[in-house]
């Protein structure tokens, strides 16, 4: 897929023209590229009931699945989605030990490895053949797992299985005759003047750096130095298996910088002289700076910017 360019200042242009119109607009491109992918997998739901959608982190996964999830509902189909994150290894699992480390002698959070493969092998398959599983829940807090009720995809049911290792066959292994993949980012760069571009993975850092502050408690600081072990992972395990995809989707939307602005410029301008953020961190100050605020009033409710700044319609 083509990467995409946009300046600060057709934004700006934009948004001081007619506020609530550029939005809508930018949010009914993005609904045409769900629609679009929602129609093929509706179309070939009968020989490929399971959607594998992956996506790096900040790429709004979940709102894309439950979007998508939306739209097959009102073709009246049942959907169902699953979130990989549930099959990561509880910490007393025997084959933990074999969580490889990182170039710092740690444990290799992104690695795939984290997750329980031979146990999500299976749940595929019997997904697939509508035969019952227990879809483990699993808790971050205390690294465990428990099972829930035994469930059963239901002969016409679409199952949408989101995460960031959907796409990876070490994971998946070979389902291609009954999955349609779907890969979720940014991919559109913003230029903000002639020697500042934001890469696509530098918008996706505004998203975290949003959510993290909102819901995880992390501060600018926390976010830029688990950056270099995030993109790693992503160019280990994520990024080489987003050809396997029937659909790319761009999911940035022209306005979201806007939005943002007024959390992250404070954020940015109090971590410039700790020296934290490296290039990226430079790059995104000075592109926060340039882009005029939005009101984030006027943000739909079921927009996947409210993934990132909360006050959305859905359920995460």
């Amino acid at each position: 897929m083509a990467v995409n360019f946009i300046g600060a200042a057709e934004i700006n242009g934009g948004l001081s023209a007619d506020t609530a119109g550029y939005i809508e607009k930018c949010e009914n491109i993005y609904n045409q590229r769900l629609a679009e992918a929602a129609e093929k997998i509706y179309l070939d739901s009968k020989d490929r009931p399971l959607v594998l959608l992956s996506g790096p982190s900040g790429s709004g996964k979940t709102t894309s699945a439950l979007r998508i999830g939306k739209r097959l509902r009102e073709k009246g189909k049942s959907v169902h989605i699953i979130s990989m994150d549930n099959y990561f290894l509880p910490a007393d699992a025997p084959s933990i030990g074999e969580i490889p480390l990182d170039e710092n002698g740690e444990i290799d959070l992104e690695s795939p490895l984290r997750m329980d493969i031979p146990l999500f092998a299976e749940h595929l398959e019997k997904l697939f053949r509508c035969e019952p599983i227990s879809i483990p829940k699993f808790s971050f807090r205390t690294q465990s797992r428990v099972f829930g009720e035994p469930m059963r995809r239901q002969k016409d049911e679409i199952i949408i299985i989101e995460g960031i290792h959907a796409l990876n066959p070490q994971v998946t292994g070979d389902t291609d005759d009954f999955t349609t993949c779907l890969y979720v980012s940014v991919r559109t760069r913003i230029v903000s003047d002639n020697d500042t571009v934001l890469h696509p993975r530098t918008v996706r850092l505004m998203r975290r750096l949003c959510r993290d502050k909102l819901f995880r408690g992390r501060s600018a600081e926390d976010v830029f130095a688990m950056l270099p072990g995030v993109t790693r992972g992503e160019d280990l395990y994520i990024m080489p298996h987003k050809d396997r995809a029937d659909f790319d989707i761009d999911t940035f939307l022209a306005y979201e910088p806007s939005v943002y602005r007024a959390m992250l410029l404070p954020e940015l301008e109090n971590a410039a002289g700790t020296g934290c953020f490296g290039e990226d961190g430079e790059a995104l100050l000075r592109t926060m700076r340039r882009l005029a605020p939005a009101d984030e009033s006027c943000v739909p409710s079921d927009s996947i910017v409210r993934e990132f700044i909360g006050g959305s319609s859905f359920s995460y």
